[in-house]
């Protein structure tokens, strides 16, 4: 019971501080060239903009409690939790631009936090194995490529709304891929840091959260909060589960009652995220006028 509170104090903990990263990158982000996307120049210049770094800050601050959560719990109780990062992003948007919370917001949020109730609730998940086999690692490496290949394809080709949420689901796969890899380094480390910096797990894990910041903050990028946050903030905890279940063997409970309450806190908890990604909070702490973005979406 310690270990579990540790882990969702330490889940909510980071999703608070990845709920500010997202404002603040998505600020600066949105400034930039389009031409920009995908590429390393983008970090580039945006580590250059003080409140960009501030944002990495708050990332990092937010990575570190994820590491403490997935060190004393499952990937299946963690990363769905960072879905409340929603609920602490707008509402801080909202203070930096001035803007009005209205109900429709605030039943979006009641949404997410019953779903995410629920789910934990019946689902009762398993920590598993703490770490993958060989095997796993490959099959999930090769799944991987093809699904982000995919997505990345497609963006290049699409306007500016799809490019955002699809480089925003290719940025969420990739954080399933960085709490995999940061469950199983964490695991390392408990046998010391020789063991840790003589695997290949923590070089991937870098490896993994750059392209994850790439994505993002070329999703962020690309479109408003609307278009990349919800499929960003949905994709993560859905791949983080499939990751922990099928990898991990984190087994879900699958008796009674249990499926339909899990599918419900899914539903619930989709339904208020996109409640969220199109409430008039966006539109009010979007930087660029309406005319702008448009005049964009045709351009592509």
């Amino acid at each position: 019971m310690h270990r579990i509170l540790i882990s969702v104090t330490a889940a909510l903990g980071s999703a608070l501080g990845y709920g500010a990263s997202s404002v603040l990158q998505q600020r600066e982000s949105e400034e930039q060239p389009d031409t920009e996307a995908l590429k390393p120049v983008l970090l580039l210049r945006l580590a250059r903009r003080p409140l960009w770094l501030a944002g990495l800050g708050a990332d990092g601050i937010a990575y570190l409690l994820q590491f403490v959560a997935l060190r004393h719990g499952s990937l299946t109780v963690v990363q769905p939790l960072l879905v409340s990062g929603l609920l602490f992003a707008l509402p801080i948007g909202a203070v930096l631009n001035h803007c009005r919370i209205e109900r429709r917001d605030l039943v979006a949020g009641g949404l997410i936090v019953a779903g995410l109730s629920a789910f934990l609730i019946a689902s009762r998940p398993a920590n598993g194995r703490p770490d993958a086999t060989p095997t796993g690692w490959i099959l999930l490496g090769v799944a991987t490529f093809v699904l982000m290949g995919a997505l990345i394809a497609y963006a290049v080709r699409s306007d500016a709304v799809h490019r955002a949420a699809s480089l925003g689901a290719a940025a969420g796969i990739a954080n399933g891929i960085v709490a995999a890899l940061t469950k199983s380094s964490a695991h390392l480390l408990r046998h010391g840091l020789v063991p840790l910096l003589t695997h290949w797990q923590p070089y991937a894990l870098v490896a993994a959260g750059a392209a994850s910041l790439t994505l993002a903050q070329s999703a962020f990028q690309a479109g408003s909060l609307a278009a990349s946050l919800p499929m960003l903030t949905v994709v993560d905890p859905v791949a983080s589960t499939l990751i922990g279940a099928l990898l991990f063997g984190e087994s879900l409970t699958i008796t009674g009652a249990a499926p339909l309450l899990e599918i419900g806190g899914v539903a619930a908890i989709m339904v208020g995220v996109f409640m969220l990604g199109r409430s008039s909070l966006v539109t009010c702490t979007h930087k660029r006028a309406p005319a702008a973005i448009d005049a964009g979406v045709q351009k592509s």
